[in-house]
């Protein structure tokens, strides 16, 4: 399918989410969604979190290096906003502003999955941080790729890579993960949408094209 999306009359840009647990594909379909976008003539932006400035990225290693284990929940929490918050100062705002299109591989949903739910920090504690560093903002649209653990355990195994710390947690953590993710979309189903990570990446990324082109197109405008 053929991404139709017209740069919106407007100077601000959109910023689209890519959320799931290990192994789904977001930085693939990130990555294809940006390609299909520029072809459209639309400014986009890729980036990640944790990461995405130089301050961030530095906090990125320190949360996902395996020897540092043991962080509590709310340091966890606590890192995830301080890199978000750069993030969002150095690099979002400014795309935004300019009218470039953002597309993130993970964001705020992220902490409320993993530290929020899964490690049981609570959602209202997620909520107030979100408040006091977003200010507002919210994506425009979150893809949620959704997969069996087990299969995306998997495919990160056979990457070849170094896995990380959040990768090397146990299979239960992932399965409430998973169930965390699908809470998320069931509070909030104008923003967030769930996309099915177990076809082939060809079919994801129609799927994720046909939602950008139904889910924003009628707002452009707006």
């Amino acid at each position: 399918m053929k991404l139709e999306v017209r740069q919106p009359v407007r100077t601000r840009g959109r910023l689209i989410t890519f959320e799931g647990g290990e192994g789904v594909g977001k930085s693939t379909q990130v990555k294809r969604l940006a390609s299909g976008l520029r072809e459209q003539g639309v400014d986009v932006l890729e980036t990640r979190e944790p990461g995405g400035s130089p301050g961030a990225e530095a906090i990125r290693t320190l949360l996902l290096d395996p020897d540092l284990k043991g962080w509590p929940p709310m340091a966890e929490a606590l890192l995830h906003f301080a890199a978000r918050s750069d993030h969002m100062v150095r690099v979002i705002e400014p795309a935004l502003a300019a009218g470039t299109w953002v597309l993130c591989d993970r964001f705020t949903d992220s902490t409320m999955a993993y530290q929020g739910v899964t490690q049981g920090l609570g959602t209202s504690i997620i909520e107030q941080l979100s408040a006091l560093t977003l200010k507002g903002r919210r994506p425009d649209l979150t893809i949620v790729l959704d997969l069996d653990p087990e299969v995306g355990l998997r495919r990160v195994a056979t990457r070849g890579e170094d896995r990380n710390r959040y990768e090397l947690m146990d299979l239960e953590f992932h399965r409430r993960l998973r169930e965390a993710y699908l809470m998320i979309v069931r509070s909030d189903p104008a923003r967030c949408v769930v996309v099915d990570a177990s076809y082939s990446v060809d079919d994801v990324e129609e799927q994720i094209s046909a939602l950008v082109s139904g889910r924003l197109e009628a707002r452009l405008a707006g």
